[in-house]
């Protein structure tokens, strides 16, 4: 997935930052993709199934009465970035990188919004989804990838650069 500069950080992953410091801080360890083996793949299409399996899909205005709130989803339901963040908290717990596990905001075919787990490996970059039980790679999706979590710093946010953006205008 190519990447361009800095970006703005979503309003709702800038809250949970300031509620888990922890999740948002900058990486001291390699920021090159890591190799999955075998074992590897199976617990990441077993936490993706897993989440989607027990989380109950459910609205920020449902839950906290707003529209925008990124929170672990502890009282088992939640919307699609709460999906992320907890399957990302289950692949950190079984040993993958932060560096490698980056919330990424995309755009629906219908143009709705939606965020999903990107896991960066030396064999391209793949989709967890709460669509989805499978773990696709990300050229693979209906997606139009908007921006994700920049590799080097969890709190940072990098624009994607995928060549669909169309100028409207132009100058001589």
């Amino acid at each position: 997935m190519p990447v361009g500069g800095v970006t703005s950080q979503p309003i709702g992953h800038f809250e949970f930052c300031e509620l888990h410091h922890r999740d948002c801080a900058p990486h001291n360890a390699s920021t090159i993709a890591a190799r999955v083996t075998s074992y590897g793949w199976k617990t990441v299409v077993a936490i993706n199934s897993t989440v989607n399996a027990a989380i109950e899909p459910m609205t920020d205005e449902e839950l906290y009465g707003r529209e925008e709130v990124w929170a672990y989803p502890d009282s088992g339901a939640g919307d699609c970035e709460d999906f992320v963040l907890e399957k990302r908290r289950r692949l950190m717990k079984a040993g993958f990188s932060a560096s490698d596990l980056l919330i990424t905001v995309v755009r629906k075919p219908n143009g709705e919004g939606h965020a999903v787990l990107t896991l960066r490996t030396n064999d391209g970059d793949f989709v967890l989804d709460n669509l989805n039980d499978d773990v696709l790679a990300w050229s693979d999706t209906p997606y139009t990838f908007l921006k994700r979590q920049a590799s080097f710093d969890s709190g940072r946010w990098v624009k994607v650069e995928t060549g669909t953006d169309l100028p409207v205008a132009s100058l001589r």
